[in-house]
């Protein structure tokens, strides 16, 4: 008799088993998902830039003018030690570039947000400015400075999307 009640429970189990193996395979195909969706979510930096521009020590700089290609995905602004404002983009080719500025000390900030890249002893000229080109393992940079703050646009892109971003800072709305 418990060999048969023994039986009888693995079998149960078993079509227990079926049955939720097969209302997941429902759910999974009547669910929409895309694959090839993209996980990184563009933000909303205006907020932030104008509490920026009322807060910093210096004139805070955005991009104005670039196309709808470049997707914004991360702000932020420390009015603390520093007074640092970043504002990180991916580019239309998929690569990160980052306007940073702080009124840390220039040579030690540089290295910290372009991640160890260091001045090549050349410029590049960005509207009318001669700009630093910074190059490292990981990142790139360009870096501007100017009475009491530094400009650094860097990342993992070329460097012509790094002065492209450049040339598009603006310093008011």
């Amino acid at each position: 008799m418990a060999s048969k009640r023994g039986k009888q429970t693995v079998r149960d189990m078993f079509l227990s088993m079926m049955v939720i193996t097969a209302l997941a395979g429902v759910i999974y195909i009547f669910v929409p998902h895309d694959d090839k969706a993209d996980p990184v979510r563009a933000v909303d930096y205006r907020v932030e830039l104008a509490t920026a521009r009322r807060a910093a020590p210096y004139p805070v700089a955005a991009p104005a003018g670039l196309s709808k290609e470049w997707k914004p995905t991360s702000v932020s602004y420390e009015g603390q030690a520093g007074a640092g404002w970043h504002l990180g983009f991916l580019d239309p080719d998929g690569k990160y570039v980052a306007v940073e500025q702080s009124t840390s000390p220039a040579k030690k900030y540089v290295s910290e947000v372009s991640q160890d890249a260091r001045n090549t002893g050349r410029t590049r000229e960005v509207a009318g400015e001669a700009w630093q080109h910074w190059e490292g393992p990981k990142y790139d940079a360009l870096v501007l400075h100017a009475e009491g703050v530094t400009t650094v646009v860097t990342g993992s892109a070329s460097t012509e999307r790094l002065t492209e971003m450049a040339a598009a800072l603006k310093t008011v709305s």
